[in-house]
C-alpha cells in the first residue's frame, strides 16, 4: 500500500504569497511551479493528479508538497549548492608572495607575472596579477630611501625645528640653499592634430640646449617670502656674494639664523666671512638629511610651475622666468606649515610572505 501524501494546510497569508508566486511573471519559473503544485495540494488534489496537471513526476510533486508541509513557504527556495570547487587557495596565494621573495630566473632583475607563473607551474599569469593588484604590490615600483648616518642627527634636527616652530625674538630665520645647473632647453611646442580631428598641445621630447645657470635662493621661514640670486658657477664666492645680498637686506643688529646644508662651499674650516658677521648664525642640517631645509619645498614648487617643460634659447630666459615666478609667488606668499606629528620608523626590508600575517 503506498504512503498517505503529505497534508497541506495554508494559512492566509501562505495562499497571498504563493499566489503571488505562481502569477508573477517575474517570478522565477521553478518557483512559479513549486507554488502551483502547494496550491494544487491544499485543494486536495493527489500527487499523480497534480503530475498530469502541470507536467511533472508524482515524485516531483510529493517532494514540494512535503517540504512545503515542513518548513512552510520558504522551504519552496533551493538550498545552498557547493558549486564547483576554488582552484586556488590560500595556500596558494600564500605561495605566489613566498616566490617573490626569492630571486628572479638567471637573466632577470625582477619578477613579472609570466616568469612567476611559469615558476610555480600550477597557476595562471592571470590569477599571478589578481594576487599582486589584490595586496597592492607593483613590481616595477622601486622604493627608496636616505638615512643619516651623522651621529649628532637628533640634536641638529631638534635645533632646525625648534627654530621652524619658536624662532628666537626679534630674530629671523632664513633657510638657503642653491639649485645648480638649471638647463636652458629649447624645445618645439605647438599643437598636434588628432586623426579623429582632435587637437593637443604639447612639445616634442627632442629639445636643443642652450646652457646652464645656477640659481641661489633664501626663504624666510616666517613670511615665506624668497630672495633669488642668479649666478653661473656655485663656488664659494657666489654663495658668499649672494649672503651678502641677503643679509644686507636686514638691519645689521637684527640676529640672522641661516639654516643649510652641509656643502664644502658653505662650511670652511676657518670661516672669516661668518666671523664678520656678528649678527648672523649658521645652523647645519644632519648629513644626508637636507630635507630639513624648507627652501627644497620652495625649489619643488618652483619646478612643477614654472620650469617644468619651460622652452627657452638662453639662460638669460629662464632666470627672466624664474624672477616672473618669485615675483607672482610672494605677491601671496604664505610660510609653511609641517604637519607631521608622528613618525613612523620603516623597516629595511620587509617580505611579500609578511603581507599574509
Amino acid at each position: 500500500m503506498g504512503k498517505h501524501a503529505a497534508v497541506v494546510h495554508l494559512t492566509s497569508q501562505d495562499r497571498e504569497v504563493l499566489q503571488r508566486w505562481a502569477r508573477t511573471p517575474k517570478t522565477q519559473q521553478r518557483l512559479a511551479l513549486r507554488a502551483r503544485i502547494v496550491l494544487a495540494a491544499a485543494g486536495g488534489q493527489s500527487n499523480r493528479t497534480i503530475g498530469r496537471a502541470l507536467g511533472v513526476d508524482p515524485q516531483t510533486a510529493s517532494k514540494w508538497r512535503l517540504r512545503f508541509a515542513r518548513l512552510g513557504w520558504m522551504g519552496l527556495q533551493d538550498g545552498p549548492r557547493p558549486g564547483k570547487p576554488p582552484r586556488y587557495t590560500q595556500d596558494t596565494e600564500r605561495r605566489v608572495l613566498a616566490t617573490l621573495d626569492r630571486s628572479p630566473p638567471e637573466g632577470y632583475t625582477t619578477w613579472n607575472g609570466r616568469l612567476l607563473a611559469e615558476e610555480m607551474g600550477d597557476v595562471s599569469t592571470d590569477y599571478v596579477w589578481r594576487v599582486l593588484r589584490r595586496r597592492g604590490i607593483s613590481l616595477q615600483r622601486r622604493r627608496s630611501w636616505c638615512v643619516s648616518t651623522d651621529p649628532e642627527f637628533g640634536r641638529k634636527a631638534a635645533d632646525i625645528i625648534g627654530l621652524y616652530l619658536a624662532a628666537p625674538e626679534n630674530a629671523v630665520v632664513i633657510c638657503v640653499d642653491e639649485k645648480p645647473h638649471i638647463q636652458a632647453l629649447e624645445r618645439a611646442q605647438g599643437w598636434l592634430k588628432l586623426p579623429n580631428g582632435r587637437a593637443l598641445s604639447g612639445f616634442s621630447h627632442e629639445y636643443k640646449r642652450h646652457g646652464t645657470t645656477t640659481l641661489f635662493a633664501a626663504l624666510e621661514v616666517a613670511t615665506g617670502q624668497l630672495k633669488a640670486g642668479h649666478y653661473k658657477r656655485r663656488r664659494r664666492r657666489e654663495f658668499l656674494d649672494f649672503m651678502n645680498e641677503v643679509v644686507a637686506a636686514y638691519p645689521h643688529d637684527t640676529p640672522l639664523h641661516v639654516i643649510v646644508d652641509n656643502l664644502n662651499t658653505h662650511k670652511p674650516k676657518h670661516d672669516r666671512w661668518l666671523a664678520r658677521q656678528s649678527n648672523v648664525q649658521f645652523h647645519f642640517t644632519p648629513t644626508h638629511a637636507s630635507w630639513l631645509n624648507q627652501v627644497e619645498i620652495w625649489f619643488s614648487i618652483l619646478w612643477r610651475a614654472a620650469l617644468r617643460g619651460l622652452s627657452v634659447t638662453s639662460p638669460r630666459q629662464v632666470r627672466e622666468a624664474i624672477d616672473r615666478f618669485i615675483a607672482a609667488y610672494d605677491a601671496t606668499a604664505t610660510p609653511f606649515e609641517w604637519r607631521k606629528v608622528i613618525v613612523h620608523p620603516m623597516p629595511l626590508k620587509k617580505t611579500h610572505t609578511d603581507l599574509c600575517k
